[in-house]
């Protein structure tokens, strides 16, 4: 399918006095605050894709809905969500019973049914102290080590606390806390979200150093942004960028055994051009990688 054919898929409908709009597909809400958008989607069905034989049930606890995944393994994934749809934990469950917390959305005195505009946290453009090339790694010229730096390293500058998911993935200020991996060896064709088998290899080098991440600590948490050049509607390229992002997550859990609980995807549409261009350019269909896992748990500058 491609950007044309879901088009037509699309429902959308007001709330709030048309404050408040949301453009539903068949698997993600777009929402429309103001000027800002944002998506979302369930990430259940990429772990559906990625564990082949994977068995998965839903159930309420209390307000709650719990996900199961268990894989193959027996390796459990366990999701919860509140009653809006937020995301409120994710643990790994081994055969042994002992449970890995990846991401932990109960902050004290933080709600989580916020809007765009509250979830967005403003801060000062962080001081960078490290060389260029090291804060914005980019993988065609990147050693391997290189790029296990980038996916193990501390935030250039200290965090002051904790953060949600939503928080991070909304609020460049914080992202900006973390290196950043340019997976600049990959692009997509116009329209599109696919990637052919032999782009998938040349995600080699960034599988490798995730999984060595991922075994020095196992609560890693990384997240894979989607972008795209500036042609085409709001709407249309905040899709085709979440999408972006999603299959790159599949093809690293696919490919290369990247767990797939250990990545989490965000679509940020023609919001951040690598190319200033109002042009069509494949250089902005790209992915970005960043390890958020300090921004979650508010780890400090070592």
């Amino acid at each position: 399918m491609r950007i044309d054919e879901l088009r037509d898929l699309r429902r959308e409908r007001s709330e709030e006095g048309g404050r408040r709009v949301i453009i539903e597909e068949q698997d993600r809400v777009i929402v429309r605050e103001g000027d800002r958008y944002t998506i979302r989607h369930d990430e259940t069905d990429r772990f559906r894709r990625s564990y082949e034989g994977a068995d998965i049930r839903r159930e309420r606890r209390g307000n709650n809905e719990v996900t199961i995944v268990r894989r193959p393994n027996q390796v459990e994934v366990i999701t919860v969500r509140d009653p809006e749809g937020n995301l409120v934990r994710r643990v790994r469950r081994e055969p042994g019973g002992r449970e890995i917390v990846l991401i932990e959305n109960e902050v004290e005195r933080r709600p989580r049914g916020r809007t765009i505009l509250e979830e967005t946290v403003r801060l000062p453009p962080p001081q960078i102290r490290i060389p260029r090339e090291k804060y914005v790694v980019e993988v065609e010229s990147a050693s391997q080590e290189d790029l296990y730096e980038a996916f193990t390293a501390p935030p250039v500058e200290r965090v002051e606390r904790s953060y949600t998911l939503n928080e991070v993935r909304r609020s460049p200020a914080v992202r900006e806390r973390v290196r950043r991996v340019d997976v600049d060896t990959i692009t997509f064709d116009f329209g599109s979200w696919e990637l052919s088998e032999e782009q998938g290899r040349a995600l080699t080098g960034v599988g490798q150093a995730l999984q060595r991440a991922i075994e020095r600590n196992p609560a890693e948490v990384f997240l894979i942004e989607g972008h795209t050049d500036a042609v085409g509607s709001d709407v249309d390229n905040l899709t085709l960028s979440d999408r972006r992002a999603e299959t790159v997550a599949s093809v690293l859990t696919q490919m290369f055994g990247v767990p797939a609980e250990n990545l989490t995807t965000q679509g940020y549409g023609e919001q951040y051009l690598k190319v200033s261009t109002q042009e069509p350019e494949r250089a902005n269909r790209r992915v970005t990688i960043r390890r958020i896992t300090p921004l979650l748990r508010n780890e400090a500058r070592q």
